[in-house]
């Protein structure tokens, strides 16, 4: 079962239309390899070591290999987990300056790239990033890449069967894919493994390997929570500086991401406490928890989607004032609130906090999504006050 990725034609229409490279994030297994492989002509991976030590002979030793075969069309070189040699922004500085009218370049890695700015050349006007994402709703439709002009893709509906695998194996590729639930556990279990055990390990020293596995065996429970440092440095028994770390760490390494409150124009609202989300949902076992995470990713993957093509400025945040009122999602465009979302797994009544909010923020929308609705055809964002919409529908539209 091969499913085309909209990364594939982002990254075909970059090679196309500009000589900068082509930076590949995101996280472990979502897909970088293999997209970086389809258009290669020469691959090289930092964790092989013969790859590694052509990289070690610096650039003209690549090149020569790189050109050495015959293709119909400038050659591209990727280089996979870069990010990993200590060196990288000054190699990669060095080879694109040399060999930019000879060859493409596309580089990945499964942390945050500019993590590793320590000391290195400046890589400015020489890349351009795309934050890769597992598969959403909008993705398995088609995955169109969207203009500006049309962010927005008109409703369609995505078949029962793909729904089902997408809310109980999650959307990293491989498990999609196999759709058994015997191998989404194991695959499960390594992969955290290998980012506890090897990857939280090249990134940040640390003794404390047991109580950092305890940290992110909470952390996989609070998917949708407030994050309190106070509260966890007591449970784990470290610091709360230690905990603000690691939790760094873990956002470093795609294991799951924060998004902060918004508070202009809001009276009385929090500032700065934020709340923490999985990047995969299917781990996360309260099923109210589980479609809140789930839309959460969805609206991650369209913001910053929509940013990485030079759409605008594209952000995630909730609401939440004193009065503990609250909406789980707003997002803004352009430093403008654009619409808010409040989740629910099967509760249709719409949240008299989504009509607050909207009228204080001024977003031009107000999503009340439910998860187990069954599909609409219609457009939620042709309407302007606070809608009831199934998630299939709102989620369809997306990136």
């Amino acid at each position: 079962m091969k499913i085309q990725r909209i990364y594939e034609k982002i990254v075909k229409a970059h090679l196309a239309k500009y000589r900068q490279m082509v930076f590949l994030s995101g996280p472990r297994q979502v897909g970088k390899t293999t997209l970086s492989k389809i258009f290669a002509s020469c691959y090289l991976d930092w964790d092989n070591v013969d790859a590694r030590y052509l990289i070690l002979k610096g650039p003209a030793t690549v090149y020569e290999k790189a050109a050495s075969k015959l293709t119909p069309e400038m050659p591209v070189v990727a280089f996979d987990e870069i990010h990993k040699y200590h060196q990288w922004k000054n190699f990669l500085k060095g080879f694109f300056d040399t060999y930019e009218n000879d060859m493409k370049v596309i580089a990945t890695g499964s942390a945050k790239m500019d993590i590793y700015a320590r000391g290195g050349d400046s890589l400015m006007g020489r890349y351009f990033p795309y934050r890769v994402h597992p598969f959403t709703v909008a993705e398995l439709l088609d995955g169109d890449i969207p203009s500006e002009s049309q962010l927005i893709a008109p409703p369609r509906l995505l078949d029962e069967s793909s729904w089902q695998v997408l809310l109980t194996h999650g959307g990293f590729p491989e498990p999609f894919v196999r759709r058994e639930i015997t191998f989404t556990r194991r695959w499960r279990t390594l992969r955290t493994a290998q980012l506890l055990k090897k990857d939280v390990l090249d990134l940040y020293r640390t003794t404390e390997l047991a109580q950092l596995e305890v940290l992110a065996k909470l952390l996989a429970n609070r998917s949708g929570e407030q994050l309190v440092a106070a509260s966890l440095s007591n449970e784990i028994r470290v610091s709360e500086n230690t905990i603000r770390e690691w939790i760094s760490v873990f956002k470093t390494l795609y294991y799951g991401f924060e998004i902060r409150p918004w508070f202009k124009n809001i009276e009385n609202s929090l500032r700065k406490m934020p709340k923490w989300y999985l990047r995969d949902w299917s781990m996360v076992a309260d099923e109210g928890k589980r479609a809140e995470t789930l839309v959460a990713c969805h609206l991650l993957k369209a913001v910053e989607g929509w940013t990485d093509l030079g759409f605008g400025k594209f952000e995630l945040f909730y609401l939440r004032d004193k009065q503990k009122r609250e909406v789980d999602f707003l997002v803004a465009r352009n430093d403008e609130p654009w619409f808010l979302v409040e989740v629910k797994k099967s509760d249709n009544a719409i949240s008299p906090q989504l009509e607050f909010f909207q009228k204080a923020t001024h977003a031009q929308h107000a999503f009340h999504v439910v998860l187990e609705a069954p599909y609409v055809e219609a457009d939620c964002f042709s309407r302007a006050k606070p809608v009831v919409v199934p998630a299939l529908t709102f989620l369809s539209q997306l990136f």
